[in-house]
Order: structure tokens, then C-alpha cells, then sequence
């Protein structure tokens, strides 16, 4: 008897790890950047906060994702959908608030929106493909769900582009921050309308196909894997009622919020000090905000459900334009402070250049390695140009 439980230990630690990791890790970190930061050890500061954002991030999408299989549409894909963006809305609007201090941080704030959708779409879905092209070799899913979400996204960048074009004619600021306010209410409206079309009238245009999904039977089936497999679900916040699993969220989306503080003041410091250009700065912040679905989409690929991948990359890139867009630009009106959405040609042309490059690499329903080491090149061809431009 004493035997069987010191046989249990073992696992029940590594449960423990993978379980809590990333909540101990990023309460830490968050703890350890403030002390850093009251210490003025700007640079650790931020590397302990960038850290506990992230770590605590992955802890608020496992708590959305419990809370959206409970509740009923179209409820439960709102709570996945603010969770997928909550992160990045506090990290940019934190740091938007330094441009009291320093008005450059503005073209921070600009690069962030964009490398969202570039990290989301280049290095998210890149890796995940890439990793499960490896695995499987190649793996099937909806192509419906990539042509419509590649359509909005093209759709939307080309509406990003109207205060961008303005910037370069003879109109003064007052008239592209009204055109940035009136695409801010155009995207809230278009988002509204995708909404709609996804959780009600054609909710089959974002799920996995039959044959996509006999497709991997036939797999599994062909490798000797067991179809039904038993996984650990002692995880605490699956015995929380929805309530308390609410309240735990918001309490964590607050600790990020700390965090974001001390990483938006030092981190400002430090680019000033090290010369870090926007766009560098603004791909750091993304990287940050998007690492909890990073983790979710290679955990998905490795276990051969690239429709999830498909969903989690381009459905997080829609959100992060069409509700962080309009979301960013309200709040800095209400605290006195001016975004516009001039985008350099360069964020523009990345944009429509990574939305074409997913829509090719998505379009026959199949996907491999080397469509994800295309993605991956790209985004590193991105980066190369950003820390110059």
C-alpha cells in the first residue's frame, strides 16, 4: 500500500507542475518586478513583469476556456473572445498612457496593434504548422474557416488603410483623427455583424469538417493510438462555479494590470535608453499578449487538431483588429489623449503581405511543414525590417 502512493507522488507532482506552472510563476515575477522596480532596477523589472504578464496570461485563457464550455452560446465565445484580447487591451493602454510623458510611445502603441495580427498569423499559426507538419505530416481542416477569416482580416486591413492614405495628402490631424474615430465605429459595427455570423447563422464555417475529422481517425487508427484517452481534470478551477471562476479572472486580469504598469514605465526608459525602435517595441508587447495562444495552438497541433490552430490564429488576429482597435481608441479620448490610425506604409503593406501569405497556406483545407516555415521566415523577415525602419 505505502508502495501504490509513493507510485502516485511522482505523478501527482508532475500534475501539480503542468497544472500551476504558469500561476506561481506569474505571481512571482509580478512580485519580483514591482520590488525590482521600487529598487530601480529598470532593466530586471521589466523582464520580471513582461514574464508575469505572460505567464499569468495562460492561466486567464485556461479559466475562459473552462467558463466558455459551460455556458451556452453565444455567451460562451464572448468569453473567449475578451479573453483573447483583455491582455493586449491592458498592456497597450497602459503604455499609451506614458505618451503624457513621452509622446513617441504613440508609434509603440500603433506597431503593437499590428504586430498582434502579424505575431497571431506569422508566428502562431507558422509554428503550430510547422510543428504539426512535422508530427503528422500533414493534417486537414475547414477551409471554410480560413477563406472567411482571411476575408474579414483583408477586408479590415484595407479599412486601416483609409487614415494611413489621408496621412499622405494635404488634410491637417483634426481630419484623420475624425476618419480614425469613424473606422473605429465601422470596425465595432463589422465585428458586431462577424459575431453573429459565427455563433448563430453559420457557426459550420468554423468547426471541423467530417472528413477533416475522419481524417485523423484513420490516423490514429493507423498509428495504434487509443481514440478515447483519459486526461487529468483535477485542476482546481474546474471545480469553481462560474462565479467564483469570474472573480478569479478579474482578479488576475488586476495583477496583470500591475505588471503592465511596471512594464510600461521601465520598459519606455529602457527603449529610449537602448534606442529600440517602435516596431521592435511594438513586437515585444505582442509577443507578450499573444504567448498564451502560442502555448494553446502547438499543445493543439501536437495533438493533430489543426482546425483549433486555424480558429485560435485568425480568430484572435479579427478580434485584436476589430475590438482592440476601437476599444484603444475610445479610451484614450476618455483620457485625454490622441491615437490616430496612420500607420506607416510599412505596417500597412505587413499586414495585407501576412494576410495573403496565410490565405495561400490555408486555402485547400490542408497544411504542412513547410507552409509554416514560409510564415516563419516572413515574420523574421518582418522583425529584421522593424528593428531598422
Amino acid at each position: 500500500m505505502e508502495n501504490s502512493e509513493t507510485d502516485h507522488q511522482p505523478g501527482q507532482i508532475r500534475y501539480y507542475v503542468e497544472d500551476y506552472w504558469d500561476l506561481v510563476v506569474g505571481i512571482i515575477a509580478i512580485i519580483t518586478s514591482i520590488v525590482m522596480h521600487q529598487n530601480g532596477n529598470g532593466a530586471m523589472a521589466t523582464m520580471f513583469a513582461a514574464l508575469g504578464i505572460a505567464a499569468l496570461s495562460v492561466t486567464v485563457s485556461e479559466i475562459a476556456e473552462i467558463l466558455s464550455e459551460r455556458l451556452v452560446e453565444p455567451y460562451g465565445s464572448m468569453v473567449l473572445t475578451f479573453s483573447a484580447v483583455i491582455v493586449e487591451i491592458v498592456l497597450l493602454y497602459i503604455v499609451l498612457r506614458e505618451a503624457l510623458h513621452s509622446p513617441e510611445v504613440v508609434e509603440t502603441v500603433k506597431g503593437g496593434i499590428i504586430s498582434a495580427v502579424i505575431v497571431d498569423m506569422n508566428v502562431l499559426l507558422g509554428l503550430a504548422v510547422f510543428i504539426g507538419g512535422l508530427k503528422y505530416v500533414e493534417q486537414e481542416h475547414n477551409k471554410e474557416t480560413s477563406s472567411t477569416y482571411t476575408t474579414i482580416l483583408f477586408v479590415t486591413a484595407l479599412a486601416l488603410l483609409v487614415p494611413s492614405l489621408l496621412s499622405h495628402t494635404q488634410h491637417g490631424d483634426e481630419v484623420i483623427e475624425k476618419a480614425s474615430y469613424s473606422i473605429a465605429v465601422v470596425l465595432m459595427l463589422f465585428y458586431i455583424i462577424i459575431f453573429i455570423f459565427q455563433t448563430k447563422t453559420h457557426t459550420h464555417f468554423f468547426q471541423a469538417t467530417a472528413k477533416s475529422r475522419f481524417f485523423r481517425l484513420k490516423r490514429k487508427l493507423k498509428e495504434g493510438e487509443e481514440i478515447n484517452e483519459e486526461e487529468h481534470s483535477d485542476y482546481l478551477f474546474e471545480r469553481f462555479n462560474n462565479f467564483a471562476n469570474f472573480i478569479v479572472l478579474l482578479v488576475l486580469i488586476a495583477t496583470i494590470a500591475i505588471g503592465a504598469e511596471v512594464f510600461a514605465s521601465d520598459g519606455v526608459k529602457l527603449a529610449k535608453e537602448y534606442g529600440v525602435s517602435a516596431g521592435i517595441a511594438g513586437l515585444i508587447i505582442a509577443i507578450i499578449s499573444v504567448s498564451p495562444e502560442i502555448f494553446t495552438a502547438i499543445k493543439a497541433a501536437r495533438n493533430d487538431q489543426i482546425q483549433r490552430v486555424v480558429n485560435i490564429a485568425m480568430g484572435a488576429s479579427v478580434v485584436s483588429i476589430l475590438l482592440t482597435v476601437p476599444i484603444l481608441l475610445g479610451l484614450s479620448y476618455l483620457s485625454g489623449l490622441t491615437l490616430m490610425l496612420d500607420f506607416n506604409p510599412l505596417q500597412v503593406g505587413a499586414l495585407i503581405m501576412t494576410v495573403i501569405l496565410a490565405w495561400k497556406s490555408t486555402e485547400e483545407g490542408q497544411t504542412n511543414y513547410f507552409e509554416g516555415l514560409a510564415q516563419l521566415m516572413f515574420f523574421v523577415c518582418y522583425a529584421i525590417i522593424a528593428a531598422y525602419y
